[in-house]
């Protein structure tokens, strides 16, 4: 069976920055573990799947290791290729997923604006071995939600982190966000999932469902400038709104290929 095969960089305007994602359309789903292969043979952070559903789609994304609940950069991916390669007519998308409900997607000329829900952090206790496997300063807050969120007093200790991803992958935790104020922003972040298979993730959506609802708290604002600042890099324009955050973000097309199973 051969199937299309498209490579975006989400979050970014230029090739070989952002979040790269695979792009794989469907008629009909495969199995579960068929596509948990074709996900570890791309081996990048995620790769999205959907499927048609009357005049919107089922989405689901996978790591190189999992199938996971929540997926921004995916997720624009697969808008940018249906409206960019797929002929999708209409300004937005509506995509329907497993466990975060529907999430839209509003295209405005080159910016894609994403709907997504807002999960704000708790209180927690912070798990044994979590600190020292940083490999930084210590952070001035701890928090959780699905991932644990730990708050630096600079960009400069974010961009300093220096993590044991083998010590991070043995804590029972999903991922750990590390963020402080920007210099050049209202605020940056890092994101690492070695649970996942991903040590650090480029740039991630769902780890602003946490961060905007936090900084829009501490900062006394709904709307935010962000940067995701690993390697890659990636930018945000986002905003809080009730329980939805809304994430706007560029993409540009990679690779355009085909792939047999």
């Amino acid at each position: 069976m051969k199937l299309p095969l498209f490579q975006v960089d989400a979050f970014t305007d230029r090739l070989f920055g952002g979040n790269p994602a695979a792009v794989v359309p469907l008629a009909t789903w495969l199995p579960a573990p068929e596509m948990q292969k074709i996900a570890a043979e791309n081996n990048l952070a995620e790769t999205a799947f959907f499927v048609p559903q009357g005049d919107s789609f089922e989405l689901r994304w996978f790591t190189p290791e999992l199938e996971i609940d929540l997926c921004g950069h995916a997720t624009l991916a697969t808008a940018h290729i249906l409206f960019t390669e797929l002929g999708h007519r209409e300004s937005h998308i509506h995509f329907h997923t497993l466990k975060a409900g529907t999430l839209t997607v509003t295209r405005n000329e080159n910016l894609y604006t994403l709907d997504f829900p807002s999960r704000p952090v708790m209180d927690c206790q912070i798990p044994e071995g979590l600190l020292a496997a940083m490999g930084g300063k210590p952070p001035i807050e701890v928090w959780n939600s699905r991932d644990y969120l730990l708050v630096y007093e600079s960009e400069a200790d974010v961009l300093a982190l220096k993590p044991d991803f083998v010590a991070l992958g043995k804590i029972d935790m999903m991922g750990v966000i590390a963020t402080a104020k920007g210099d050049h922003s209202d605020f940056v972040s890092r994101f690492f999932i070695p649970a996942a298979g991903v040590n650090e993730d480029p740039v991630t959506g769902s780890a602003h469902c946490n961060l905007i609802p936090y900084w829009a708290s501490k900062l006394g604002k709904t709307q935010l400038h962000a940067y995701q600042v690993s390697a890659r890099r990636g930018e945000l324009w986002c905003e809080l709104k009730d329980d939805r955050v809304l994430m706007s973000g560029k993409a540009v097309t990679y690779l355009k290929g085909e792939i047999y199973v």
